[in-house]
């Protein structure tokens, strides 16, 4: 359900004596760009100044190793998405699971089932949503040329990639062959697609009075819509509009004016909801070919980005929120939702 006039939840004062463990590679963070990791450490840096400023009795660890044993905390606030593994989206949550801690976000099968980009395709066609075709080349399994949808240009990517990590192109089976065999020496199963010329067009999800709800839908336009997303523009690392290494991307994330484009894409998102859920926050992806003006299904990312420039956090902004809002409602609808505003407090000791 869409909320255009949606208010934010507010942490209870007695909650705020919960123990919240927040984990994330950049936690303790107070420089710049990250050599590496560019703009993360500035997202992690950000939420903990807004866990700080929300009140809560935080902790901070930076590796998932702060759960091998207990850490004496109520509840797990997980960031580590990129744990430098396969699949490491899951590890937290499972680990979470281990000690009977409740945590944000998804439960390890539905990341699972998320990050899999394949899988989430096969979500998609399930439930009737348009989808280009794709190829999934397992690492490990024959490479056959006959799964690969015919074009004139291909991505090659990860499957369970974020932030566009690894992601190359193509315009031929040996180039695609190539790109394939690169990703699985590096661990990864490959994902094949046409590359369509276009823009992305996300769908934020949050969690209100228990139930999901849409936030304005935002498009991510390129300067040049031929162009292939990177890792390297999306975390800053690359030249961008200034012509050099930069917080500015060489893209722009605003709200989606077609009112047309954004019925269909929240009608797509809705119909495929409840296979994810409940995953607290997330979005859901679309890319409009500029050319003929299909709109395809891309992906689901669960527990997205929450940086004040990304888009879940430009489409409160739309409504009036501020990213504490923002931040604050996520974390007492989870808390909720998991019944720890509901009883008496325990807090560790």
């Amino acid at each position: 359900m869409i909320h255009p006039t949606l208010a934010p939840s507010r942490l209870p004062a007695a909650a705020r004596a919960l123990r919240i463990l927040f984990i994330a590679k950049h936690a303790r963070w107070d420089g710049g760009l990250h050599p590496q990791d560019g703009n993360h450490a500035l997202y992690h840096r950000e939420m903990r100044l807004t866990l700080e400023e929300i009140g809560v009795n935080l902790a901070l660890a930076d590796h998932d190793s702060a759960l091998f044993e207990d850490p004496l905390a109520d509840f797990v606030f997980p960031l580590l998405n990129r744990g430098g593994f396969l699949n490491s989206e899951m590890l937290l949550p499972l680990l979470c699971g281990r000690l009977g801690l409740p945590y944000l976000g998804a439960s390890p099968i539905l990341r699972g089932l998320a990050d899999d980009k394949h899988l989430a395709k096969r979500v998609a066609v399930a439930h009737g949503v348009p989808t280009a075709p794709w190829a999934i080349y397992r690492r490990g399994a024959p490479l056959d040329p006959g799964a690969c949808p015919r074009a004139d240009r291909y991505v090659v990517k990860p499957n369970a990639s974020s932030a566009s990590w690894g992601v190359g192109d193509a315009v031929d089976w040996p180039g695609v062959r190539a790109a394939v065999l690169r990703l699985h020496d590096e661990g990864h199963d490959a994902l094949v697609e046409p590359f369509m010329p276009g823009h992305d067009i996300e769908v934020p999800v949050i969690t209100s009075g228990g139930a999901p709800a849409l936030l304005p839908v935002q498009i991510v336009e390129q300067a040049d819509p031929e162009a292939l997303r990177t890792y390297a523009e999306k975390r800053s690392l690359a030249s961008g509009r200034a012509g050099g290494p930069t917080a500015e991307p060489a893209y722009e994330i605003g709200p989606l004016a077609d009112g047309d484009t954004r019925r269909i894409v929240e009608a797509r998102a809705q119909r495929m909801l409840a296979e994810f859920g409940p995953f607290d926050y997330g979005r859901f992806e679309f890319r409009t070919d500029v050319r003929t003006g299909e709109i395809q299904f891309l992906e689901v990312n669960l527990n997205c980005n929450l940086w004040s420039r990304k888009t879940i956090a430009l489409a409160a902004g739309q409504i009036g929120w501020s990213h504490r809002d923002l931040i604050e409602t996520i974390l007492t609808e989870s808390l909720s939702r998991q019944g720890l505003l509901a009883r008496t407090f325990h807090v560790a000791a």
